[in-house]
């Protein structure tokens, strides 16, 4: 082999190398732009098919396009196996888009940079995902790393963080968040969360009808929810405003299951909200 041509093939490594470290060139930069503002008029259409083909065409522009594999995840998958492997390329193309000296310099400032959202929005999403196919403990790996890119937390991941530890009694852990963000102790998954592991660790004992107290009289309508009093809604909401139906409703949506799986713990939460005491 030529000397020559030994040197082609180590430019071309190099440029290789260089363009998975700093992200896109200028020309990829400006198509992945122009997909973008496709994807961005496609969130204003109602059509699950539209949005569909508003997507791939996004990606004949620039497959870099992460809400683009997001949008064909949400409307063109069929099962949570497909659903999941979009995901998965919209996590690559994302990571591509930004390259990884962008991860290694910016790490702490995502979501507050524009550019670092679609890729948030698709690791988010292949974390639900996994979570629902049962690998809890990369959907929790997931949840904590989006954290670390983005400790200012937009995305709300701490709540489904503390959700899911709370779900697989990982109680130290989710203990940790919460005291890490207490801030957040007025929140409904807080207080209840708080509420829930003192009377799976140590039942009806003070520390625990205390901290039940607080949790109602941060939501007083999740016990009605929980114990089926109050009829839950088909979907969860878009929105949630502290302290009323809404919280409540989103709250038992993701954590009902933990408080069925503690025995005699939905029984022991109505004793407050029906002021029966201990």
């Amino acid at each position: 082999m030529s000397k020559k041509r030994v040197s082609n093939i180590i430019d071309l490594a190099n440029r290789r190398r260089d363009r998975d470290r700093l992200g896109p060139g200028r020309a990829e930069q400006k198509a992945l732009e122009r997909a973008q503002e496709l994807i961005y008029r496609g969130w204003e259409v109602s059509d699950s098919i539209e949005r569909v083909e508003i997507a791939e065409e996004a990606l004949e522009i620039s497959p870099l396009c992460a809400d683009a594999w997001v949008m064909l995840a949400e409307d063109a998958a069929e099962t949570l196996e497909q659903e999941i492997e979009l995901y998965l390329k919209a996590v690559e193309a994302g990571e591509k888009a930004l390259g990884e000296a962008f991860f290694e310099e910016e790490v702490g400032r995502f979501w507050g940079i524009a550019e670092t959202r679609p890729y948030m929005r698709a690791r988010a999403g292949l974390a639900h995902c996994l979570w629902d196919q049962g690998e809890h403990d990369a959907a929790i790996a997931h949840y904590e790393e989006l954290l670390q890119l983005n400790p200012a937390d937009n995305q709300g991941i701490r709540f489904l963080l503390v959700t899911s530890l709370v779900l697989l009694a990982r109680h130290d852990e989710a203990l940790a968040v919460m005291d890490a963000n207490p801030e957040d102790e007025y929140s409904a998954v807080w207080a209840y969360s708080r509420a829930l592991i003192e009377f799976r660790e140590r039942g009806d004992v003070k520390n625990a009808r205390e901290l039940r107290a607080f949790a109602v009289r941060v939501n007083r309508f999740v016990p009605d929810y929980l114990s089926g009093t109050a009829r839950m809604p088909k979907f969860p909401p878009d929105y949630v405003n502290p302290g009323d139906k809404t919280e409540a409703v989103s709250y038992v949506y993701d954590n009902r299951q933990a408080w069925i799986d503690t025995s005699g713990a939905i029984d022991w939460l109505l004793k407050e909200s029906t002021g029966r005491g201990g």
